[in-house]
């Protein structure tokens, strides 16, 4: 079988037109315990506000369509569909293109972030039930990967981390060179820029969503912290040095447009909580930006507007959302619009 880059698909910028983003309703209680109405609330709210500048569909349960629609109104759809958790970054297709009006998905390998959270057989299956109801063809990916780990600029470059794809719950198999190798075959891509570590107490293992992100071809976002005693301020110096000795796949070094990260939180455990305004979410015109009541809320706001200066740059609370380990990048997946003609 072929691989997408052979058949002339690449991963598009997630700036490049949309035709709808797609969610998946909070339902695995063990996770979310007393906190799911709460992150119910948030989802839908994120939910609406994309929903103003594109279609959105809700998967869910059967048992909880009735709610979803309830709670998110009939601007947003709702398609019924068993899954075990919900953060469709990870677990739903990534959708490539070919630029002659082709759209396919890639169904990686999903195991349930290196096997911590199970059960996970619903949401590995997921994609390839999501693809075949979209009519949409599949490419079945040799390789255990999360959408959350990769972030492209839609012109041949990919960033990643060695925590997480080097990670041997992922795939203790393959070498950095065959990773690399699947993702320019998967993805399209020809360089793969490689972060290193991922934030402190990170279920997943180091996604690079929350540490950095194009905000157009040639420009990155990276979260950076300006107190030594942080505990991710190495890691975020290191991610930073990275970057600026980096080349795209077009030989262009990257200029770095530093994002402040919020203060710290702990989790009911006692651990920190993945707070990151990386963590957006792009709409057709918009930006869905998470506040966390923080007093960088506004900065971040500020400097979002400034690196998109043709989207409106919406902030939607994030907090009951990042308890269950992840932010508002991590709860959508967009669907590229492609032209049929």
């Amino acid at each position: 079988m072929s691989t997408p880059a052979e058949d002339g698909f690449f991963m598009p910028a997630e700036w490049a037109p949309h035709a709808r983003c797609w969610m998946a309703w909070p339902c695995r209680e063990a996770l979310w315990g007393e906190g799911l109405d709460a992150a119910r609330l948030a989802y839908a709210e994120v939910a609406k506000t994309i929903a103003e500048f594109e279609p959105v569909t809700m998967i869910a349960n059967p048992e909880d369509v009735a709610e979803v629609s309830l709670r998110c109104g009939a601007r947003v759809a709702c398609l019924p569909m068993p899954h075990d958790d919900s953060w469709l970054r990870d677990n739903g297709p990534i959708f490539v293109v070919d630029g002659k009006g082709g759209l396919a998905g890639v169904d990686w390998r999903f195991n349930g972030w290196g096997e911590k959270y199970r059960p996970f057989d619903k949401d590995a299956a997921l994609a390839a039930t999501l693809l075949e109801h979209l009519e949409v063809p599949r490419f079945a990916a040799p390789m255990v990967l999360e959408g959350g780990a990769v972030i492209v600029d839609g012109e041949g470059t990919l960033l990643t981390t060695e925590q997480c794809l080097l990670n041997p719950n992922r795939n203790p198999e393959l070498s950095r060179g065959e990773i690399e190798e699947r993702l320019r075959g998967y993805l399209g891509v020809r360089q793969v820029v490689w972060l290193g570590q991922g934030l402190q107490d990170d279920e997943t293992d180091g996604h690079v969503d929350n540490l950095a992100c194009f905000a157009r071809p040639g420009v990155v976002l990276a979260l950076t912290s300006d107190d030594p005693k942080d505990g991710n301020y190495e890691i975020l110096q290191d991610n930073l040095a990275r970057l600026r000795a980096a080349r795209d796949a077009k030989g262009r070094e990257l200029e770095v447009v530093e994002l402040p990260q919020p203060k710290r939180m702990e989790g009911a455990d006692g651990r920190r909580l993945g707070r990151s305004y990386i963590n957006f979410y792009i709409a057709n015109g918009g930006i869905v930006l998470p506040s966390f009541e923080d007093s960088k809320d506004d900065d971040a706001h500020e400097i979002l507007e400034r690196c998109f200066p043709d989207h409106d740059v919406r902030q939607v609370s994030a907090s009951d959302i990042v308890v269950g380990g992840g932010g508002i990048h991590c709860i959508t997946q967009q669907q590229p619009a492609v032209d049929k003609a």
